[in-house]
């Protein structure tokens, strides 16, 4: 999910992020090379979830998702007993008895099929915020690196082929670590937390 996410909204802001020559500024059409461009790698889902912003953030989210979750269990776990018990008891059931039990798993399978829909396009809208709000403020720190380290431009790896331009890159150009140390040196955490684990949206 969370690469889906990075790949819509990547798309907006890093095309390129940085375009560099050693005056500062792109050469214009037809100038010599000043040098070998440089290009960098960023693996942008795991620099993302890999600030101490994103861990906080969507730990919180999956948290917040959890009473759903259960809720959404529940009735899953409600209509598999109605099965159970049109299955072993309907045989023995009047045609009304088995018409009614199995027009109250079609209701509540409709209810739970709705709001499974519901809760992951929240969970979903919630993700999207989280990481453009991340994206903002990591851009500049991409950007930052890059200058620093005289690169022409940052293609993100984190897009699955085909659709990554990146097939093959030596990991001595992946800046993925370095910027998210940046980052997390700018930005430390509020408060000790966990490891993180990439959270599941509900089912």
């Amino acid at each position: 999910m969370i690469h889906r996410i990075v790949r819509v909204l990547a798309c907006a802001f890093l095309l390129p992020i940085v375009a560099l020559a050693q005056s500062g500024s792109m050469a214009p059409p037809g100038a010599p090379s000043v040098g070998p461009d440089k290009i960098g790698i960023i693996n942008m889902q795991s620099a993302i979830l890999g600030t101490n912003d994103g861990q906080r953030d969507f730990q919180s989210l999956a948290k917040r998702f959890d009473p759903k979750k259960n809720d959404l269990k529940s009735l899953n776990d409600e209509i598999d007993g109605l099965k159970k018990q049109l299955e072993t008891q309907g045989p023995t059931l009047n045609d009304e008895a088995r018409a009614s039990l199995g027009r109250q798993i079609d209701s509540k399978q409709k209810i739970l099929s709705r709001s499974q829909e519901d809760a992951q396009n929240d969970y979903t809208d919630q993700q999207n915020e989280i990481v453009k709000k991340i994206l903002q403020k990591l851009l500049p720190v991409i950007a930052k690196y890059a200058k620093a380290s005289a690169l022409s431009l940052v293609l993100d790896s984190s897009k699955p082929w085909p659709d990554s331009p990146v097939l093959w890159a030596s990991p001595s150009v992946d800046i993925t670590k370095p910027v998210v140390d940046n980052y997390n040196a700018e930005r430390p955490p509020q408060k000790t937390s966990p490891a993180l684990q990439t959270p599941e949206p509900p089912k």
